[in-house]
């Protein structure tokens, strides 16, 4: 394939390509904005308890595991000639819709079920623009300047990484203002603002034509049988769905207990909102020099040891909470807010740093023609993981016997919970180090 068709040109079509990308992942990574203000919104608006919390947050994210419809739709049904860019502005629609709808109501006038609606609807907007996004990066990942596998490795990580920076990028600037904001003005000013974030990206991806992306061209009446048959034979690969399913499990068997720690470090250490925020603004950097590092130094490396090695480091991180939560680290001098904004920060984005050296892989396992419907099972999959990882902890919560005012058992929870992400390590053997394509070759 030419040059002009290489990530790394400078062609308009891949400004226009990056563009899009840039400004999708962007405002992706903005999500954590509204998100850390609802958190706010529930407890000391609507008063609802660490258990409910969790319940809420979790569920909200059940339209993320019908992400493979609408990868199948994307990849079948064109609206105007094109099959990415209307889904992305018709999630961006969606979503400010249901942000902007949410600001317009008080904690006393809006219900714990009507609430859950419109967050179901607003993640419901977001999984359509992610899906899109997703496919668009596969499939431009496919695009290299040579034939060689090396080089088509380099130019899928590349993209990849371009795309990881660019979240995590938006992800410092939400949880930076976010922390600024939370104290100085109402969630609902916040919930208003990213709303009017989304309407501004609706409005620019309805000005851009999808044949400026220079995507691979494909067949305009695929159908979403042909589709969902070329996606079963892909799920057929012991490859591809060996590594799907190891990687699914290693999240949905860890018990989560995000809604527990936030009581824990708000309620019971009483820490500032604003140290909340800066500890999300160090994590976001974390990811965005995880994504760096990963495009210079890491992106040959087998990703099954990378991703090995992240999930003993999430463990090792989980014990550390453990002697955070029996007072250790404080009588040794270190402030509760310190470890917070570091420690805290980084493991809660620790477990994702696994996604960015699995994504590269599967991109690269994927079968030309339905990119859009495996990295959208790839991105439900893992949301399913993620709400069964939150069920699971709710139960965990309940079976020691935390609640909003007794911590007690935290310590047992997080043993658990580390011991419980040490598991699936014994069958990292799932993940292939390198696709079978690339072991011919060689």
């Amino acid at each position: 394939m030419g040059s002009s068709s290489g990530w790394k040109s400078n062609t308009p079509r891949n400004r226009m390509r990056k563009i899009v990308l840039g400004l999708g992942f962007l405002v992706q990574g903005l999500r954590c904005l509204p998100w850390m203000a609802v958190n706010f919104f529930l407890k000391d608006g609507l008063k609802v308890d660490p258990s409910t919390l969790q319940l809420l947050l979790v569920s909200a994210n059940l339209p993320m595991v019908a992400k493979p419809i609408y990868g199948l739709l994307s990849d079948s049904f064109y609206i105007a000639g094109q099959r990415r860019i209307p889904y992305i502005a018709i999630g961006a629609f969606l979503q400010a819709v249901s942000w902007i709808v949410i600001a317009c109501f008080s904690p006393s006038n809006i219900s714990f079920y009507m609430i859950t609606l419109y967050l179901l609807l607003g993640n419901l907007g977001a999984s359509i623009v992610e899906v899109a996004n997703d496919a668009i990066v596969a499939e431009a990942g496919k695009q290299t300047t040579t034939s060689s596998k090396d080089s088509q490795s380099s130019s899928s990580g590349e993209l990849q990484s371009f795309v990881w920076m660019a979240s995590s990028i938006g992800g410092v600037l939400g949880n930076l203002l976010g922390g600024i904001a939370i104290d100085q003005v109402s969630p609902r000013a916040m919930f208003f603002l990213f709303g009017i974030i989304l309407a501004i990206q609706f409005f620019i991806t309805v000005t851009i034509h999808e044949s400026s992306l220079n995507l691979p061209k494909t067949p305009s009446n695929v159908g979403v049988r042909k589709q969902l048959s070329e996606l079963l034979v892909a799920l057929r690969k012991p490859e591809i769905a060996h590594s799907i399913t190891w990687f699914s499990v290693s999240y949905a068997i860890i018990p989560a207990l995000t809604g527990t720690m936030f009581f824990y470090q708000t309620q019971y250490l009483e820490i500032d909102s604003s140290v909340l925020g800066i500890s999300k603004v160090f994590g976001q950097v974390a990811m965005l020099i995880w994504g760096v590092m990963y495009n210079q130094h890491l992106k040959f490396v087998p990703a099954k040891k990378l991703i090995s090695a992240i999930q003993f480091v999430m463990a090792v991180f989980m014990v550390s909470d453990v002697l955070f939560v029996k007072g250790i680290y404080r009588r040794m001098g270190i402030p509760d807010s310190l470890y917070v904004v570091v420690f805290s920060g980084f493991l809660e984005v620790l477990c994702f740093f696994k996604i960015l050296p699995f994504s590269v892989l599967v991109a690269q396992l994927c079968p030309p023609g339905c990119e859009g419907s495996l990295m959208a099972f790839l991105t439900s999959a893992i949301a399913l993981a993620f709400i069964m990882s939150g069920y699971l902890g709710v139960a965990l919560a309940s079976r020691i016997g935390v609640t909003e005012n007794d911590f007690s058992g935290l310590s047992t929870g997080l043993l658990i919970q580390a011991a419980c992400t040490l598991l699936p390590l014994y069958w990292s053997s799932c993940i292939p180090d390198e696709p079978k394509t690339k072991r011919k070759e060689q």
